[in-house]
């Protein structure tokens, strides 16, 4: 009997590109696997040097760029820019409005993280105004940063 094609995180992952839409291709899987096994958003940097250390062949630059932007246009992965306007990913948790909490950006290593506080509600607009989306942004020291001024 054959196995069962989403009986590990590589179905899984290969099940949610094929959801989206899209072909399954090695650059796409080991992308969105890094994001998802990273504790935190990762820079291109860090999962190019995450993609890197695996056996499999090296992503070139351009193409994890690519794949990256190409994840978080299927909505399986989230862009942001950190404290110092680097991009960080992370990978979309299934299911989970995004927008659905608050997130906290660390001014010493510019992390992201998300916070399980549901963000404030949306405020009343003026006449003729549409709200097209909202954002809130909290900012000081992840425990790591603290740790190393003290």
């Amino acid at each position: 009997m054959a196995p069962m094609k989403n009986a590990s995180p590589v179905g899984d992952i290969q099940s949610a590109i094929r959801a989206a839409g899209a072909r399954v291709t090695p650059a796409r899987v080991r992308a969105l696997a890094a994001l998802r096994a990273a504790s935190s958003p990762q820079t291109h940097a860090e999962i190019e040097e995450t993609l890197a250390q695996e056996a499999h062949p090296a992503i070139d630059r351009v193409t994890l760029y690519r794949v990256l932007d190409w994840l978080c246009s299927a909505g399986l992965a989230h862009k942001a820019a950190d404290a110092r306007g680097v991009f960080r990913f992370s990978a979309a948790q299934p299911n989970v409005e995004h927008a659905g909490h608050v997130h906290f950006r660390c001014t010493g290593c510019g992390g992201v993280f998300c916070l399980k506080s549901p963000p404030p509600p949306a405020p009343a607009l003026p006449r003729g105004f549409r709200l097209g989306g909202m954002a809130l942004d909290i900012r000081g020291e992840c425990p790591r940063c603290v740790r190393a001024h003290s």
